[in-house]
């Protein structure tokens, strides 16, 4: 089955389908709201009116915007901010969510669809049972009852949640294993289920990297993935929008391309 519009955004509907209908397979496509039309009226072109095979499939997100090392670089000197480079950015980006920082992640092509999913992001540490009231309180301004994400490797999904497909568009509801939910706090519902994210290295290296670094630090191959916004703000596209939603926030760090900018030290 193949879901799309606005119910597609229904998380816990697409799970009931997946676990309760005749359906093997449920695929929900990453812009499944009104924006998704577009593709549907691409594709009626493509292969209806056009008569060409139908020779695509979905396996990403990341069809947008994407800016230049030079382009970010120039921005950030354009803006007189301080920063660092690091050849090794995601296990940088990793030490510092286990050291309990909040961070900006900007990297590639930004995500098509209203789920961050690893290029437009923000990360933090699943493991911390303070972490989503922290994220919330600083960053987010949203609900309390509003969970977020777990962004996991999608070899490790199996070990912590009740799930056995991909879910590479954070659009299932899963349930959280009972003898995980206490190492998982920040990302676990009141009722024990996640909107999990399975991360494919074939799809996103980079971001794949930043939670299996973390993995191997801190046990747990899952970080907390919210999307690079405030509420009632669009995601950032840009390289300026993200250091000023970064600036207008408790965001501790800024991440885009291999460059650190850290909010303790970063004006000059």
């Amino acid at each position: 089955m193949c879901i799309a519009g606005g119910v597609g955004l229904n998380c816990s509907m697409n799970s009931r389908i997946l676990q309760d209908s005749p359906f093997e397979n449920v695929f929900v496509q990453p812009s499944t709201h009104d924006a998704g039309t577009a593709l549907g009226a691409a594709y009626y072109i493509y292969n209806t009116m056009l008569g060409n095979d139908r020779n695509f499939v979905i396996n990403h997100a990341y069809w947008g915007p994407e800016y230049s090392v030079e382009e970010i670089k120039a921005e950030l000197d354009l803006d007189k901010l301080k920063y660092t480079h690091h050849q090794d950015i995601s296990k940088k980006c990793a030490e510092l969510i286990n050291d309990g920082k909040i961070i900006g992640w900007f990297q590639g092509r930004a995500e098509w669809g209203p789920r961050a999913l690893g290029n437009r992001s923000i990360l933090a540490n699943a493991t911390s049972s303070e972490m989503q009231d922290i994220v919330n309180k600083y960053v987010k301004h949203r609900e309390d009852f509003r969970p977020f994400a777990p962004a996991v490797l999608k070899e490790s999904s199996g070990d912590f949640f009740d799930f056995n497909h991909e879910s590479p568009f954070m659009l299932f509801i899963c349930d959280v294993k009972p003898e995980k939910r206490k190492l998982i706090p920040a990302v676990t519902h009141t009722d024990g289920t996640a909107r999990v994210q399975t991360v494919d290295q074939k799809y996103n290296k980079l971001f794949y990297d930043v939670i299996k670094n973390f993995g191997e630090i801190n046990g747990i191959p899952i970080v907390l993935n919210t999307s690079f916004n405030v509420a009632g703000e669009p995601v950032v596209t840009t390289p300026k929008e993200a250091i000023r939603c970064f600036f207008s926030t408790g965001i501790d760090c800024l991440i885009m391309g291999n460059y650190l900018v850290e909010k303790d030290d970063s004006t000059t």
